[in-house]
């Protein structure tokens, strides 16, 4: 299953270098489909979570660092399958017991974010069986694959072993571009094309890096009152960015605002 990656009018907004001052609208995050940018760094992912394939004994991990996508495309896995949607921290033996142990057909599909970071490894080991024996979809997400996962059980790390793991890497350059102008329009930031493409050059290449650069850009403009410049960004993203060629002269830039 492949989905195209379209530019929202937010993004074509920030690309024309408006110079309105950020408005301190909250943020939330988009998690549906239609939002979510296809590319070839998350498309095996795409196509074992979305597609038709058959998992090995009904459950998939999906692993990445932070920013690449996987709660997103957990989030669409169980809007699209009516999923039960748990947090790692979350799966607990009451928690499922509830859950199991309710009327039949309560449930049959289970999405876990954060799964690595679950205390109850009996928990997460019955979560594991139940999908076996009674056929309940299981998707798991984390920063690591399972095999690596930090488990003291050895049925537990087993299983996980067994279970199949799909890699999100981390996103080329037309996704990351994509990202920046998406994290800049969710929070109502306006930024010239000039120090968009500055920022591009000096961020590191993560998609959590340029999360984390959109959160700092909204917190300095709000807090300067005024639009988003180079100078701004300098002094919010000092430790975020590459020195080595910062300098107009050597990079052509010239004065950009």
């Amino acid at each position: 299953m492949v989905e195209q990656a379209v530019q929202n009018p937010g993004e074509q907004a920030l690309a024309g270098g408006a110079d309105q001052l950020a408005l301190p609208f909250g943020h939330r995050s988009r998690f549906v489909r239609t939002d979510f940018v296809a590319a070839a760094s998350n498309g095996a992912a795409r196509a074992w979570l979305l597609g038709a394939n058959p998992w090995p004994e009904h459950r998939l991990a999906l692993w990445g660092a932070a920013g690449a996508g996987k709660t997103h495309l957990l989030e669409i896995w169980a809007q699209e399958h009516g999923a039960v949607l748990l947090r790692g921290a979350d799966v607990t033996r009451a928690t499922l017991g509830e859950l199991l142990d309710g009327p039949a057909n309560m449930f049959r599909a289970v999405a876990v974010d954060d799964a690595d970071r679950a205390e109850d490894q009996q928990a997460i080991l019955h979560l594991l069986n139940a999908a076996r024996e009674q056929r309940i979809a299981l998707v798991m997400a984390a920063r690591l694959p399972p095999a690596r996962w930090p488990v003291v059980l050895p049925d537990l790390a087993s299983r996980l072993r067994a279970t199949m793991a799909i890699e999100l890497r981390q996103p080329e350059d037309a996704l990351l571009r994509i990202l920046l102008l998406r994290h800049l329009a969710d929070r109502q930031i306006v930024v010239s094309q000039p120090v968009t493409e500055w920022l591009l050059r000096r961020l590191p290449r993560t998609a959590s890096a340029i999360r984390d650069a959109a959160i700092r850009l909204d917190q300095a403009g709000l807090a300067a009152g005024r639009r988003v410049t180079r100078a701004l960004a300098v002094s919010a993203l000092h430790d975020l960015l590459d020195h080595e060629e910062m300098a107009p002269d050597r990079m052509g830039d010239g004065p950009v605002s």
